[in-house]
């Protein structure tokens, strides 16, 4: 495998996220009216590109992901992705909890 390919490897369940995420933001773009080429002019991405996002493509830079989702409206949600940590809070919890004993 080349060196470029390395970070497109991902693990089904991620794949899946990956596509899902994707496929949402399409449906969004519908949802609004807007078209391919109207989310390309206003972003100024090529349409291989935005085929790419829509598609889940691992090899598109996060920043493409925010742009187009900011075009959406929807930038507010990008903040809220890792913002309510269940492991981490369960595992602060555990060690709080062992702490006081």
């Amino acid at each position: 495998m080349a060196k470029r390919d390395l970070y497109k490897v991902l693990f089904p369940k991620q794949r899946k996220a990956l596509t899902t995420f994707g496929e949402d933001l399409l449906l969004a773009m519908k949802r609004r009216g807007l078209t391919k080429q109207m989310i390309c002019d206003r972003t100024g991405f090529d349409h291989k590109t935005i085929n790419k996002v829509f598609a889940g493509d691992p090899s598109v830079a996060i920043g493409t992901y925010i742009k187009i989702m900011a075009v959406l409206g929807m930038e507010e949600n990008f903040s809220k992705l890792a913002a309510h940590d269940e492991v981490g809070i369960k595992l602060q919890n555990i060690k709080l909890l062992g702490g006081s004993k």
